[in-house]
């Protein structure tokens, strides 16, 4: 039921059959997609911190490699929902930087026309169900898509992430136990920081010394804990869980180990303080996922240092482009304000007009 990681290294999880498949250009598409978010979050950022935008903002630098790693095995009908660390899940599933910049600036060319800003990214078209702002509300949601694709009689998972936070949300609770009581296909993925906001994981969260995963065990749920340094790790232990979503329609709780570099908002002033500067540095310098995997591709023979450099310009250069787009866009119009709250009330249906809802 359960399996825990001591490891960092790519091997044995390079010779996992998900990871065999890739090619050298696969490989180097998954630098390519983790630099860019990195970009996108530092250029963001700056513009932050310059006034262009408002409300909160939660990087996710130093994360990299959970939401590109676990993304990036998906098929058609798997979906996505997460928190409101959600700007890279955003890009994992294919949203475009100009539309996730512009919802930053609060643009009507945003990806949720600029009404829902840093924490609420949508993309119905690729699957992905935000962004949201509550702490562990999107964990029922997630079950709710799940319960969905198995109705429907699709070969399918839904992805539920959140902070290790977010495990002490009743919410959550409750969506574990009907996940495993209607065995549904969703996995659980604990994007596990070390830290709820700014107080460590031993100050708020009672675990069994296996993890926060094995809390799973409550359920009788399977769980795995994962080193999120690796690619080839994090594909690895999400192909599995994801085999025993469309195979058995039974849910998973991945406990991903990982590391934000920067506070838990731009509003946390204290990120140095209940964090100390040398467990910072350390993380940053020996656990970088970007670092790791540029390494991994170095030794297999399929990217140069210069070649690094050059994606990294790249993505700069796509980021930089993307703040212009933002900030020559429009704001939205005031007269659209109450636009995209129900959607009964925008299609003009019966119970958009009466106010009256009846389920059969």
């Amino acid at each position: 039921m359960a399996t825990k990681s001591k490891t960092n290294g790519s091997a044995p999880f390079a010779d996992a059959p998900i990871n065999k498949s890739l090619s050298a250009d696969d490989k180097i598409a998954l630098l390519r997609e983790m630099i860019r978010v990195r970009r996108f979050e530092q250029v963001a950022l700056t513009q932050y911190q310059d006034g262009k935008m408002g409300g909160f903002l939660h990087l996710y630098i130093g994360q990299e490699s959970v939401a590109t790693g676990t993304i990036s095995i998906l098929g058609d009908d798997d979906h996505v929902i997460t928190a409101y660390r959600d700007h890279a899940h955003a890009l994992a599933v294919g949203m475009n930087m100009n539309e996730c910049m512009a919802e930053l600036f609060g643009k009507a060319t945003g990806c949720s026309k600029g009404k829902g800003g840093s924490m609420h990214y949508f993309a119905p078209d690729k699957n992905y169900w935000g962004g949201h702002g509550i702490v562990g509300g999107q964990t029922p949601l997630g079950a709710g898509l799940a319960y969905a694709l198995k109705y429907q009689g699709k070969k399918g998972a839904c992805l539920c992430y959140m902070g290790d936070g977010a495990i002490n949300q009743g919410a959550f609770h409750e969506s574990l136990n009907l996940a495993e009581l209607w065995d549904l296909p969703v996995i659980y993925i604990i994007e596990n920081n070390g830290y709820s906001m700014g107080t460590s994981q031993e100050r708020s969260s009672a675990h069994p010394e296996e993890g926060l995963a094995a809390r799973a065990k409550g359920y009788g749920m399977a769980w795995a804990q994962i080193d999120g340094v690796s690619l080839y790790e994090v594909r690895a232990g999400t192909q599995e869980a994801l085999e025993r979503a469309y195979n058995e329609s039974k849910p998973t709780m991945l406990e991903i180990m990982t590391y934000r570099h920067k506070g838990h908002s731009i509003a946390d002033a204290n990120a140095e303080k209940y964090r100390s500067k040398e467990e910072i540095k350390k993380y940053m310098d020996e656990h970088d996922p970007i670092t790791f995997w540029k390494n991994v591709l170095i030794a297999e023979g399929h990217i140069t240092e210069a070649d690094a450099k050059e994606i990294t310009k790249e993505a700069t250069k796509e980021a930089n482009a993307a703040v212009k787009f933002a900030d020559e866009s429009p704001y939205p119009n005031v007269s659209e304000i109450t636009d995209d709250v129900y959607w009964e009330v925008d299609n003009n249906t019966e119970a958009g007009r009466t106010g009256r809802h009846f389920f059969g």
